[in-house]
């Protein structure tokens, strides 16, 4: 990317529009209501031909407290600080308020370029607030529509100029030597499991209840407050993505919010940001589902861990405010038990407990992280597994419905992330449940899969014999002459 543009304004000027616009997907929450964004939400932006980073951010207010606002106000103004270029968006039919007034003064000191958008600036009612946006004194305002798309032409010819200054920064920055590791063919049985890279980062989903402490998790993580946090609870509205480097290992970490029973769930804006984290767990290739020390394993807790489990990712229980835990051993034996008896579905996947406020167990969570996803890739052999299979058969052989014996046959992988294999067998369809389960358990023990989805098909498999159900030959000419 080029440059990065920060888009700043009042609250409900239309800045996450204009953010997905540029982006091109649906990424930040859209509502009538103001004040949706709380979080700084970056994107890759295109414009015609032009390549750069988007940042959406809070609306800015005039609280400079403690309060969630004044804590708002300090991210959008630490989005100014790290930013190339602000557009400083105004409600074109509104027109310049004194809030916008004391703004502007603000950019003119911190930002390094800003530009004056009017947005809503589609019919003659916005006329009046396009020539009010003049007397900001940031130069000439341009004239948006970020609903209806009108203006990105202006917005485009006013950020060439800045962009092959940018451009020819960013090639100074970037690394002089890029390897690209060639992905193994996903047939070759031989596939060893392949690090992340910068190109293919290692997606993981930070799930759980509202107040469990994930964006303080993340921050901790990332070394900053790059998350708004707070004691309040459902601070965070949108799906955050952030892209880091843990430990050397290119990630992008999804920040959610939290989600609570769905009864409870009646404001709109709340229901746009769960099914913003839904959609997360299905982008993320590891799901951290992040309990309280204080109350875990509740109804909520184990909602969402089985739908991370049925969306067929890797996933990973850490246990937060480990730090204010008295008896941690007994604690840790407790939920031990609760989690092989609640989520017998997860059995072996990781229990980590962690402290957000002080960072203690991240190495812990890390190095859990790395294995779930290692299993989640892991690709067995078919010789390897058709072994594995006869001696599975050979100690337990499947029941036999009405007295017909049914025969497993072959067996392979046929995919990984999860790892899915397929059974060649007679009458799959009366095959037994258990049968099915007492085959995936032996697939975790025997091949060391704790914790992740393995999803195991039973096929039917034609009979290849040729002269099955075709009428006996007449004899051959050679027989009857002899």
């Amino acid at each position: 990317m080029s440059f990065t543009l920060a888009i700043v304004g009042r609250p409900n000027v239309g800045k996450s529009t204009l953010f997905n616009r540029l982006v091109g997907k649906k990424l930040a929450l859209v509502d009538d209501q103001p004040g949706v964004t709380r979080d700084l939400r970056e994107g890759a932006a295109r414009l015609a031909d032009l390549r750069f980073t988007v940042i959406d951010t809070a609306g800015l207010e005039e609280a400079t407290d403690e309060s969630l606002q004044g804590r708002m106000r300090r991210l959008t103004e630490r989005a100014v600080d790290m930013a190339d270029i602000c557009l400083f968006m105004i409600d074109a039919r509104v027109g310049v308020t004194p809030t916008d007034e004391v703004f502007a003064e603000i950019l003119r000191k911190r930002a390094k370029h800003v530009i004056v958008a009017a947005n809503k600036g589609e019919g003659k009612a916005a006329d009046a607030g396009v020539i009010e946006a003049w007397n900001l004194g940031l130069g000439e305002p341009l004239r948006l529509s970020a609903e209806h798309g009108e203006g990105m032409g202006d917005l485009l010819h006013v950020l060439m100029p800045l962009a092959d200054a940018f451009e020819e920064q960013a090639v100074n920055d970037e690394p002089i030597i890029e390897v690209d590791i060639e992905h193994e063919d996903e047939d070759d049985v031989e596939t060893a499991y392949v690090l992340p890279t910068k190109n293919k980062p290692l997606q993981v989903a930070v799930v759980g209840r509202p107040n469990a402490g994930k964006s303080t998790l993340i921050n901790k993580i990332l070394g900053e407050e790059r998350l708004l946090t707070g004691p309040e609870a459902g601070i965070t509205r949108d799906a955050i993505s952030l892209q880091i480097d843990w430990n050397d290992i290119p990630m992008r970490i999804f920040d959610t919010a939290g989600m609570r029973k769905r009864a409870k769930v009646q404001d709109k804006v709340e229901k746009l940001s769960v099914s913003d984290g839904l959609r997360a767990v299905k982008f993320a290739e590891v799901v951290v589902v992040l309990l309280d020390a204080a109350i875990p394993f509740e109804q909520q807790d184990l909602r969402i861990a089985d739908l991370a489990e049925r969306e067929g990712r890797a996933v990973v229980v850490a246990v937060n405010k480990w730090d204010i835990e008295d008896e941690k051993q007994d604690k840790l034996k407790v939920l031990k038990e609760s989690f092989e008896r609640l989520l017998p579905q997860l059995r072996g996947a990781p229990l980590v407990t962690v402290s957000a406020k002080t960072g203690k167990g991240l190495e812990r969570l890390h190095d859990a992280i790395m294995r779930a996803h290692e299993v989640w890739n892991r690709r067995i052999a078919t010789a390897q597994l058709n072994r594995w299979l006869a001696g599975m058969v050979e100690a337990h052989p499947p029941p036999a419905p009405n007295g017909r014996r049914i025969k497993l046959r072959y067996m392979t992988q046929a995919k990984t992330r999860p790892p899915g294999f397929v059974v060649m067998c007679s009458n799959p369809d009366k095959l037994a449940e258990s049968y099915s389960r007492y085959l995936v358990n032996g697939l975790r023990l025997d091949f060391d899969m704790p914790g992740t989805p393995i999803r195991l098909t039973m096929r039917s498999q034609a009979d290849k014999n040729p002269y099955k159900d075709k009428k006996k030959k007449a004899p051959s000419r050679l027989k009857k002459h002899l």
